[in-house]
C-alpha cells in the first residue's frame, strides 16, 4: 500500500474539527485548583513589597506565591543562559512580567484574587526598548552583570557577539557597493491556543507535567535539573497543542506551576489569556546593516552583513536563533567574501523565543531588498541578478556546506508563475525573492512501532502535532513499509512515560529525522517477518526479498502479515521493531553541525497600491519550495499556504507598539492586527519542485517555513516598483506607505 505522494484524510483532524479533541485547557484533574499571574502595568519597576491579604480572604482562594515562598536565591533557568526567574526577582524588567500567582480552588476565584493583591513598587526612570537604547554608550544595563561570570559582554546589554564570513572583502574589488540599515518589528505568534500549564505531585516523590510544549523531553531534562529530580521522576504529558509557530519551544512558566502543586500537594493549573500570552512570547526584532559590493555583470563579490537582534529581557533560545540565522546571513549565493557579525541584545521587552523561519525572515528582508538596489543601480533584471549569483547543485556556498537542491529550478518556477516580465497595470508591482534557512544541525529521535497480530499497527514517537500533519506523514510511513490500511495505523505522542526520546519538534525536522527513525523501525520489523518466513518455509534468508508491505519469496510473493500471523499462531503476538536516527554533534563546526538539509524558497508576489490611502492589495501570489519529495501534497501546499499568510502578517501589518514607559499598547486581538481573509491575495499559489534529493524517507526535505522566509522581500519589491518609494523599516503598512508617497510631493 503505496502512500508515497498521496493526500490520505488527516490523522486527528477528525476531533480538531468537530471539538472531540482534548486540548490542554480541556482536562480537569480530580481536586485540580486554578493559578492567575499577578502583573502591574510597567515595564521597569522596583518590587518594595507585596500585599497577599486581601487575596487570601476571598473565599476560594487557598494562596498566593509570591518571591520571598521560592527559594532563595531566587532559582534561574533557561534553554542556553540561566538567567529567567521563576517570579519577578526584585525588579520587574518588562511588561507583563508576573510578580506573583494566586491560587483558588476555581478559575474566577483566582482571578479575583489576582486583582486584589497589592503590590508596592518604585517605578524606575528611563528603559532599553530599542537597539539604539541598548547600545549607547550610558545605557542601563538589562541584566545583572553577576549573571553572566566571565562574559567579555557582561557590563553591557550585549549577550554575544557572533562572527562568521570567509575570504577577504576589498570594496575595491567591486564596481559597485550599496550599502544600508532596516528594521524588522516585534510580532507575536498568535496561535488559537494560548499558553497552558498543569502540575501535580507523584505519590512516589515525582513530578507529573501537562504542557503544550513542542519539546517534551527538554521541558522534562529542565525540571529534573531545577528540582533535583531522577528523569523517571518527571513525567510529561503534551497534549497537541492548537499552534506553536516556536512560541511553544521551550519552558516558561511551568517551573512556577510545579512549584505551586507541590505547596499545594494537589493539581494545579494555569492557563493564559491571549493578553497574556503576548506578554509571553514574541519573534526578535532586528536591526539588520547590509554593504554589498557586485562587478559591472552584477556577479557579488562581497557581502557584509551586521545583525543586531532585540531579544528581551531574557535570553531563552534567541542567543541561537542569532547565531543559527547570522551564520547563514549571505543567503543562498555563491560569493568570495563574506563577513558576518550578529549580536544579542536585551532589553526591557517581553522576552523572544523561537518563531517560524528562526532569525531568517529578518535578515533576508535586508539582503534582498537591499541586492533590488543593485539590480535598479546596474541596469540588471532583479531576477536576473539572483539567477546569476545563486549556488548550483552541491556547489559550496557556506564552509562546509554545499546547495543541496537545484535552486534555479526553483526560482525559474516561481518567475513563470507570476509572470514575471509581462506588462504591468497602473500602480502595480512585482518582486521576487530567494532565501533559504537551514534545518537541523543535530538530531536525535527513536521511534517503536508495533505490528499487532490482526494486521494493524502502532506507532510511538515523541515528536508534537501541533498543526503540521506529523501523525498523518508517519501513518504513512508505516501503511507504505509494512502494507498496513492507513486507518488501521495509530500515532501515539506526547508522554515521556511512554514514548521514546525524541530531541525535539523544530527546524522543520520530524519528517526527516523521526520520519527516518519510524522507516528504520518498519524495516526492523521487516528483519523479522523476513527471519519468521525462512523458518515457516524452510528457505534461506538471502533468497528472500523484502519490499514495502510484501516478501518476495523465490515462487510467489506473500503479505508480510500473512507471514507473521501464520507464525505467531496460535498464540498471537505482535512484532515489534525499533528505529534511531541521529545526527551527532560535529565539535568543529560553528553550529554544532552542518544542516540536514535546506529549506530554499522562491517567492513572488505582485501588488497594486492605491497611491491615495498607500494601502496594498495583493494581486497575486507564488511560493515555490524546494521539498525534495513530496510524502503529502496537499499537506505540503497547506503548510506553505499557511506560512506564506503568516509571512504577510509581519510584512503589511503587525508590529507591537510600546509607549514611552515601554508598556505595550496592542495587546489582544483587536488591537493587534493579524491577516485574515479580507487580507489574502487575490491569486495564491505553492509549488514544490521534487528531485527526491533529501535526506528523509523517500527523498523529503524538511518544510513549513520556507514560504515565509522571504515574504517581506517580494512583497516589498513589489510596493517598490508600484511606487517608486523604497522603504525600509516593516510593517508596510497604509501609513507608512502613504507617508512614502507624500515624500517629495
Amino acid at each position: 500500500m503505496n502512500e508515497v505522494g498521496t493526500s490520505p484524510r488527516r490523522g486527528g483532524g477528525y476531533g480538531r474539527v468537530t471539538g472531540h479533541q482534548e486540548y490542554l485547557a480541556d482536562i480537569k484533574l480530580p481536586d485540580m485548583l486554578h493559578a492567575k499571574l499577578v502583573t502591574i502595568e510597567v515595564s521597569r519597576a522596583r518590587i518594595l513589597a507585596i500585599d497577599t491579604t486581601a487575596a487570601e480572604e476571598i473565599p476560594g482562594v487557598v494562596f498566593v506565591m509570591t518571591p520571598d515562598d521560592l527559594p532563595q536565591p531566587m532559582i534561574r533557568f533557561g534553554p542556553q543562559f540561566q538567567d529567567r526567574p521563576v517570579l519577578a526577582a526584585g525588579e520587574v524588567k518588562y511588561h507583563g512580567e508576573p510578580v506573583a500567582a494566586v491560587v483558588a480552588e476555581s478559575r474566577e476565584a483566582a482571578e479575583a484574587g489576582a486583582r486584589a493583591v497589592v503590590v508596592d513598587y518604585e517605578q524606575l526612570p528611563g528603559g532599553v526598548f530599542t537597539v539604539a537604547d541598548a547600545l549607547a554608550p550610558d545605557a542601563e544595563l538589562v541584566q545583572d552583570p553577576g549573571l553572566r561570570p566571565g562574559s567579555a559582554f557582561a557590563d553591557t546589554n550585549i549577550i554575544d557577539e557572533k562572527n562568521f564570513g570567509w575570504g577577504e572583502i576589498d570594496p575595491g574589488d567591486a564596481d559597485l557597493v550599496v550599502e544600508d540599515t532596516y528594521q524588522f518589528p516585534m510580532v507575536t505568534h498568535f496561535a488559537i491556543e494560548p499558553h497552558a500549564f498543569m502540575a501535580a505531585p507523584m505519590g512516589d516523590g515525582g513530578i507529573e507535567v501537562w504542557s503544550t510544549i513542542q519539546h517534551p523531553y527538554l521541558l522534562q531534562k529542565m525540571m529534573a535539573k531545577m528540582f533535583e529530580k531522577p528523569l523517571s521522576k518527571v513525567r510529561v504529558h503534551a497534549p497537541d497543542p492548537g499552534g506553536g509557530f516556536g512560541g511553544k519551544q521551550i519552558p516558561k512558566l511551568e517551573p512556577l506551576v510545579i512549584f505551586c502543586a507541590l505547596r499545594a500537594e494537589r493539581p494545579v493549573r494555569l492557563v493564559l489569556s491571549l493578553d497574556e500570552t503576548f506578554q509571553t512570547v514574541r519573534r526578535t526584532a532586528a536591526e539588520i546593516r547590509v554593504r554589498l559590493g557586485f562587478d559591472s555583470e552584477g556577479m557579488m563579490k562581497f557581502s557584509d552583513i551586521e545583525t543586531n537582534f532585540l531579544v528581551g529581557a531574557y535570553v531563552d533560545i534567541a542567543d541561537r536563533i542569532v547565531s543559527k540565522s547570522s551564520y547563514a546571513a549571505a543567503g543562498p549565493y555563491s560569493i568570495p567574501a563574506v563577513k558576518i557579525i550578529g549580536r544579542t541584545i536585551v532589553s526591557h521587552t517581553t522576552p523572544s523565543t523561537a518563531f517560524r523561519g528562526f532569525g531568517i525572515p529578518q535578515i533576508s528582508w535586508a539582503r534582498e531588498s537591499l541586492i533590488d538596489e543593485a539590480a535598479y543601480q546596474l541596469g540588471i533584471d532583479r531576477l536576473e541578478i539572483r539567477l546569476r549569483n545563486v549556488a548550483r547543485y552541491r556547489e559550496p556556498f557556506i564552509p562546509n556546506e554545499e546547495a543541496d537542491g537545484d535552486w534555479e529550478q526553483t526560482i525559474r518556477t516561481a518567475a513563470k508563475r507570476i509572470g514575471w516580465g509581462d506588462p504591468l497595470k497602473p500602480n502595480r508591482g512585482r518582486g521576487i525573492a530567494i532565501g533559504l534557512k537551514s534545518g537541523p544541525t543535530t538530531g536525535l529521535s527513536y521511534s517503536t512501532v508495533r505490528l499487532l497480530f490482526d494486521g494493524s499497527a502502532m506507532v510511538y514517537a515523541g515528536t508534537s502535532d501541533m498543526g503540521q500533519g506529523a501523525r498523518t506523514i508517519f501513518a504513512q510511513i508505516v501503511a507504505t513499509e509494512l502494507g498496513v490500511p492507513m486507518d488501521q495505523v495509530t500515532v501515539v505522542m506526547g508522554d515521556t512515560a511512554v514514548v521514546p526520546y525524541d530531541q525535539q519538534t523544530s527546524a522543520s525536522r520530524s519528517s526527516v529525522l523521526m520520519g527516518t527513525a519510524i522507516q528504520r523501525a518498519c524495516f526492523d520489523i521487516q528483519g523479522k517477518i523476513r527471519a519468521m518466513a525462512a523458518g515457516l518455509y524452510q528457505l534461506d534468508e538471502n533468497a528472500i526479498k523484502v519490499e514495502p508491505g510484501i516478501l518476495l519469496l523465490p515462487d510467489r510473493e506473500v503479505e508480510m502479515t500473512a507471514v507473521m500471523q501464520e507464525a505467531l499462531a496460535p498464540l498471537g503476538g505482535e512484532v515489534i521493531g525499533n528505529g534511531e536516527m541521529r545526527k551527532d554533534k560535529m565539535p568543529d563546526h560553528p553550529l554544532g553541525g552542518t544542516a540536514a538539509f535546506f529549506e530554499f524558497n522562491c517567492t513572488a508576489s505582485e501588488v497594486e497600491v492605491d497611491m491615495e490611502t498607500g494601502a496594498t492589495t495583493l494581486i497575486k501570489h507564488v511560493t515555490v519550495g524546494d521539498t525534495g519529495r513530496s510524502l503529502n501534497p496537499n499537506q505540503v501546499h497547506a503548510q506553505d499556504d499557511g506560512a506564506a499568510i503568516m509571512g504577510l502578517g509581519h510584512t503589511l501589518m503587525e508590529h507591537y507598539i510600546f509607549d514611552d514607559e515601554g508598556r505595550v499598547r496592542n495587546i489582544g486581538a483587536i488591537d493587534y492586527r493579524i491577516v485574515t481573509s479580507m487580507d489574502l491575495p487575490i491569486e495564491m499559489h505553492s509549488e514544490s519542485i521534487e528531485n527526491a534529493d533529501g535526506p528523509g524517507p523517500y527523498g523529503i526535505k524538511g518544510v513549513s517555513e520556507g514560504s515565509l522566509l522571504v515574504t517581506a522581500p517580494a512583497v516589498g519589491a513589489a510596493v517598490r516598483e508600484a511606487t517608486g518609494k523604497v522603504i525600509r523599516d516593516l510593517p508596510l503598512t497604509p501609513q507608512r506607505v502613504w507617508e512614502a508617497l507624500q515624500e517629495g510631493k
